[in-house]
């Protein structure tokens, strides 16, 4: 992706958090020169990769399957003793047409959320410890709603509504063509992209950039790397 998608992608998020009535931490807003004058007593948010992610998941095809996040807070499950908070709270935003790819988690469950915009779309399978996609009827629960539906089904979530997603339950993310991007909210238990994601198709993780302009926000695997944008 070049930078300049990324930048503008994340000045849309934070439009829309801004629409939403939702805030963000203070270091959601920290440009370059604030991460190159970092004072001790901050590790935590490297570490735990808190603020800014956008990913095409390795693809190079953004406005068709990616999202943008934003963390706001997480544990670490290799430092539980400096890091011991056991839950994680997430913001996703998704344009019109985006979709996520297909994935479980092994250990983590969460509560997806539409938090406002548009309505959006959970498709569901059960999977099992091999990575197998299952043709079994899938339990759901959607704010106190509990039900079962067949496999592959699309459940749909408008402004307000959730789903709680668990250990081993395939879920990919749909957005509708049409009605603008949404305002997606994550709560859930630790969250360790690096070991507990299991794509049902090879995907990767964060994206190939191309440096046209500096960088709006560092995204948190870049934190190390503010030296080499502060002129």
């Amino acid at each position: 992706m070049k930078r300049s998608k990324i930048n503008q992608v994340i000045k849309d998020m934070e439009a829309l958090i801004k629409e939403r009535g939702f805030e963000i931490p203070e270091f959601g807003f920290w440009d370059v020169d604030k991460w190159g004058q970092m004072e001790e007593g901050y590790e935590e948010i490297a570490d735990n990769k808190l603020g800014w992610d956008i990913t095409d998941f390795g693809l190079g095809r953004f406005d068709e399957i990616g999202f943008s996040l934003f963390t706001i807070r997480n544990g670490n499950m290799k430092q539980k003793d400096k890091y011991p908070k056991p839950y994680a709270e997430k913001l996703l935003m998704m344009y019109e047409g985006q979709t996520a790819p297909m994935h479980y988690h092994w250990s983590k469950m969460e509560d997806i959320v539409n938090r406002g915009g548009n309505d959006f779309y959970i498709k569901v399978y059960n999977g099992d410890q091999a990575g197998n996609r299952l043709d079994t009827d899938v339990e759901i629960h959607t704010d106190g709603h509990h039900y079962t539906v067949k496999a592959g089904s699309r459940i749909l979530l408008k402004p307000g509504q959730s789903i709680t997603i668990f250990p081993y339950m395939y879920h990919e993310f749909q957005m509708p063509e049409t009605g603008g991007p949404a305002l997606i909210g994550e709560i859930s238990m630790c969250n360790d992209d690096d070991n507990d994601n299991r794509f049902y198709e090879s995907v990767g993780r964060f994206p190939s950039i191309e440096e046209d302009e500096r960088p709006y926000r560092l995204l948190c695997n870049e934190y190390g790397k503010a030296s080499q944008y502060i002129s």
